[in-house]
C-alpha cells in the first residue's frame, strides 16, 4: 500500500511539473540567469546506457587548489536542488565544512525502484541494487573524483526508497561512502527484512562510519524496528543517530531531515565572536578547532569564521598579541593563514591602524594577491593614506578577480 502511494504522488507531481514547464516556455524571461549547478551525463558500461549526474560546487571552489568532501545524493531528480542548497547555505553560515554535492539521476520511476532495491523473490520490479553500487563504485565516483578536487570522505544521502539504497550501501563490503544519511528510508521493503540484515554487522562491529536516520509521522516503514536494532547491537563507538519528526510526513520530511543530517556530521562547527569569548583566551579557541579537525569533514577556516575571529581578537583585547597568534595559526591551519590574516588586517583598516594593517597584508602577498579580499583591504588601506589611484586600482582588481572565480552576488557586493 505505500509503495502505490509513492508510486502514484510521485506520477502526480512528474505531471504537474511537465505541464508547468509547458505554461512557463512562452513566458520571456530577462536578466541573467541565477546558475547554482550543472547536469551532465556520461556512458555507463555497467547499465550499458547513458547515466545522468547534477553537481554543485562550494562557493570560491574556482578560487583554491583545496580538495573537498563530497555528498553524494539518490533519486536527484526529486531531491537534488534542495539538497545542494541546503549544503551551500549552512556551509556559508559556518554550519558545516563545504562539500561538493553529486546528484545521481534516475532514468525514470521503474529504475528508481528497481535501483534502490535488493531482489525480494517476489516482484521483478525490484532487485538491481547491486547494480547501483557497482555502478557508483565503478564508475561515478572515479568519474566524479577525476573532474573535481574531492577528497577522501564521500558521503551518501537518501530518502524514502533512496534511503532504504543508503543502508544497503552501508552494508556492502568496500563500500566508497563513510558516512550516511538515510531520512525515512523504505525500511518496510522485502517484509522489513532490513533489520535481520543489520543485526550481524552492528554485532561484528562491522560498520564504523557516522550513520544518521529519521523517520516522519508516518506508521509501517519499519524503521522503528532498524532503531531497536542500533540500540541493541551497535557498539559504543558507533556514530550514530536517529531523529523523529512528529510534524512531518513522508514527503515534507525531507528537507528538515538533510538540514539536521548535514549537521551531524559536524557537530559544534558553527561558532561566533561571543562562542569564543566564553572559551577563553586564543589559545582555548585554537584548542576547539582543532578539535573539529577530528570529524568527518575535518576542518578549516571558512570566510565567516574568519571573520568571527576578527572580531573576538577585538572584542578581548587580544590583538596586540597578533603576530604569535598569527604564528601559531600558521603551525595548527596553516591553509587558513591568508584567509584570517586578511581579516585581522580588516579590522586593522577600520581601526584607521594602516601601518598594522599594511604588515599584516604584506606578510601573506604572495598567495594573498589571488584572492579579491586582499585586493579590497589593499584599496581601503590606499584610500587610508588618501592614495585614491592606488585605492582604485586594487579595487578594480578586487571586482576581476571575483567575477573570474564566479564570485556569488552576495560576495561581489562584499566587495563594493
Amino acid at each position: 500500500m505505500i509503495l502505490k502511494k509513492i508510486i502514484w504522488l510521485l506520477t502526480a507531481v512528474t505531471g504537474f511539473n511537465t505541464l508547468s514547464f509547458a505554461a512557463e516556455t512562452n513566458i520571456q524571461q530577462s536578466g541573467r540567469p541565477i546558475i547554482s549547478a550543472y547536469e551532465l551525463q556520461h556512458s555507463s558500461t555497467i547499465f550499458a546506457e547513458k547515466r545522468r549526474y547534477m553537481v554543485s560546487l562550494p562557493e570560491r571552489y574556482s578560487m583554491n587548489k583545496r580538495s573537498y568532501p563530497s555528498l553524494f545524493v539518490i533519486d536527484a531528480d526529486f531531491q537534488f536542488q534542495h539538497v545542494s542548497a541546503v549544503v551551500k547555505n549552512l556551509a556559508r553560515m559556518g554550519k558545516i565544512p563545504p562539500m561538493i554535492v553529486v546528484g545521481i539521476a534516475n532514468q525514470g520511476g521503474d529504475d528508481y525502484l528497481k535501483t534502490t532495491t535488493w531482489p525480494d523473490n517476489k516482484d521483478d520490479a525490484f532487485g538491481h541494487a547491486s547494480k547501483l553500487q557497482a555502478y557508483l563504485s565503478q564508475e561515478l565516483l572515479p568519474l566524479i573524483d577525476q573532474q573535481y578536487r574531492t577528497n577522501s570522505q564521500k558521503a551518501l544521502a537518501g530518502y524514502s526508497l533512496g534511503g532504504l539504497f543508503t543502508l544497503y550501501s552501508m552494508m556492502q563490503e568496500g563500500t566508497p561512502f563513510n558516512a550516511f544519511l538515510a531520512m525515512s528510508p523504505s525500511a518496510w521493503f522485502d517484509e522489513y527484512s532490513l533489520a535481520s540484515k543489520l543485526t550481524p554487522l552492528l554485532t561484528e562491529k562491522k560498520l564504523t562510519a557516522p550513520v544518521f536516520i529519521s523517520l516522519a509521522n508516518e506508521e509501517g516503514m519499519g524503521v522503528d524496528k532498524v532503531i531497536q536494532t542500533f540500540e541493541a547491537s551497535a557498539a559504543k563507538s558507533l556514530n550514530w543517530q536517529y531523529k523523529h519528526y512528529p510534524n512531518e510526513n513522508h514527503f515534507t520530511t525531507a528537507l528538515p531531515a538533510i538540514y539536521d543530517g548535514l549537521q551531524f556530521l559536524a557537530p559544534n562547527y558553527a561558532i561566533d565572536g561571543t562562542d569564543m569569548l566564553a572559551l577563553g583566551d586564543y589559545k582555548q579557541v585554537f584548542a576547539h578547532f582543532k578539535a573539529q579537525k577530528k570529524q568527518w569533514a575535518g576542518f578549516q577556516f571558512e570566510w565567516l569564521h574568519g571573520y568571527q575571529f576578527n572580531k573576538y581578537l577585538f572584542w578581548s583585547k587580544q590583538i596586540d598579541q597578533v603576530d604569535d597568534i598569527l604564528v601559531e595559526l600558521a603551525a595548527e591551519f596553516p591553509e587558513s593563514l591568508t584567509l584570517v590574516t586578511i581579516h585581522i588586517a580588516n579590522g586593522f583598516n577600520k581601526k584607521k591602524n594602516f601601518p598594522k594593517a599594511l604588515q599584516l597584508l604584506q606578510q601573506v602577498k604572495d598567495q594573498g594577491e589571488s584572492y579579491p579580499g586582499w585586493h579590497k583591504q589593499m584599496s581601503v588601506y590606499y584610500a587610508g593614506i588618501k592614495k585614491a589611484e592606488l585605492a582604485e586600482k586594487h579595487q578594480a582588481i578586487a571586482l576581476e578577480l571575483a567575477r573570474k572565480y564566479h564570485f556569488e552576488s552576495w560576495e561581489i557586493w562584499e566587495l563594493m
